[in-house]
């Protein structure tokens, strides 16, 4: 992580549940976290259509359907035990490697 980006409690392939807006109580899997925009891009959540001209990389114009970034405070990592939308808490284990531990059933939530 360098001097730009920020820390934030959810991970690329991390399953989510979204708390907010449109979509909220969806659960998906988090494919792309934007570090300078606070956001994160989560599998079928958020789904906006864009109209796209033909170009060389896209021989057929059209309409086309994709997800959109949400902001990442509304979405709360699911632990995969409890199968509950869950706040965690950071763990040493003895190697010294740090690890997220949900709070609720204290399963380490593995990435």
């Amino acid at each position: 992580m360098n001097k730009t980006q920020k820390k934030c409690h959810v991970k690329k392939e991390d399953k989510v549940k979204v708390l907010a807006g449109k979509d909220k109580d969806k659960i998906g899997k988090v494919l792309k976290v934007l570090y300078k925009k606070n956001r994160v891009l989560v599998e079928n959540v958020n789904m906006v259509k864009r109209h796209t001209k033909p170009s060389a990389q896209q021989k057929q114009g059209g309409i086309i359907e994709g997800e959109a970034p949400i902001h990442w405070s509304n979405v709360m990592l699911v632990c995969n035990k409890c199968m509950n939308s869950t706040r965690t808490k950071m763990l040493a284990l003895e190697d010294g490697k740090k690890v997220r531990v949900c709070k609720k059933c204290n399963e380490i939530i593995d990435t």
